[in-house]
């Protein structure tokens, strides 16, 4: 009779219950798959087409620059990085990286959504991408871009997808600053001016280094995780003290080339010179952070920082 009475007394009260029974998962809110899309990064899709961009309206001398074309541009941008994001959680999420990841839950690894449904998503991303840059390929008739378009969504997979993804192996950051800085910024110049003026390739590079720094940002705070799940990130191979001095390395070219550029003809570009107020705090918390989360604020600080300088030199180009 007494057990029975302790029974009916623990079942009535779940802070007594402990870890007996599971509290039932939460259901998957549109927040929760807003969450997923990981809109903090969407930044580095943004900063190349705004370059770009500039660089194709100063180079517009038979004005063949067309806004409707730029935003095409945007949104092929914006989908294949929300589209890499949901691949991304997908493929970590049935490899097990994300299982004791730092930051906010994955909707994979969490087992709150079907792994299915995250690569449906990520699928349906990747389409609006591929039908945003079928129409530009019509407007431009430039049909060698849709060769360009497929090598984008290839390289988008098997960053963590397929059996050998190459985000595993050390190389994220050559095809990040490729896609995000060189493959983004010059195409949205070409299709919109049809030539690659000096002010689209420097802006390239730029941004392409602004990118990887943000990677790196990224994997220097997942490198105990990335080392246990046999991730083997470059961050991983040089080490905490390597990932640092890289990242600065990564930031300095990038203001270096901001300098150059105000200096042989575009006195404007100073201005961007104010991206140090996000870039700087950012490179302080990478050289003195004590635990990994510390290094989730330096992150979205490196996206913004690096978002707010390609805007600035989109404008000295412009003006």
């Amino acid at each position: 009779m007494a057990r029975a009475k302790q029974q009916r007394h623990l079942s009535g009260n779940p802070a007594k219950r402990g870890s007996a029974e599971a509290p039932p998962p939460k259901p998957v809110t549109l927040g929760d798959w807003i969450g997923a899309a990981r809109l903090r990064t969407l930044p580095l899709g943004i900063a190349p087409v705004l370059i770009g961009t500039g660089a194709a309206v100063r180079a517009d001398a038979d004005h063949l620059f067309h806004w409707v074309i730029a935003l095409t541009c945007l949104a092929v941008a914006v989908a294949l990085q929300i589209g890499v994001n949901f691949a991304n959680d997908y493929s970590d999420g049935i490899r097990g990286t994300d299982d004791n990841r730092i930051g906010p839950a994955r909707l994979t690894a969490s087992g709150r959504v079907s792994p299915r449904a995250v690569l449906v998503a990520a699928l349906i991303f990747f389409a609006i991408a591929a039908v945003a840059g079928l129409a530009i390929t019509i407007r431009t008739q430039q049909w060698w871009l849709i060769a360009v378009g497929a090598v984008c969504i290839i390289a988008a997979w098997f960053y963590t997808g397929g059996k050998r993804p190459y985000g595993y192996n050390a190389l994220g950051e050559i095809f990040v600053f490729v896609f995000f800085g060189l493959v983004a910024t010059l195409g949205t110049t070409w299709v919109q001016a049809l030539s690659l003026p000096q002010e689209a390739w420097f802006g390239a590079v730029a941004a392409g280094f602004l990118a990887c720094a943000v990677l790196l940002a990224n994997n220097l705070r997942d490198i105990d995780q990335d080392r246990v799940v046999g991730k083997r990130t470059l961050t991983v191979l040089i080490g905490r003290l390597g990932t640092k001095i890289l990242y600065t390395v990564f930031v300095a070219f990038a203001f270096a080339i901001l300098v150059w550029m105000a200096f042989i003809a575009y006195p404007a570009a100073w201005i961007g010179l104010l991206s140090l107020l996000l870039l700087g705090p950012a490179l302080v918390i990478v050289w003195t952070y004590g635990k990994p989360g510390e290094l989730v604020p330096a992150l979205a600080l490196t996206s913004l920082g690096s978002l707010t300088y390609a805007a600035i030199l989109a404008f000295a180009f412009v003006i």
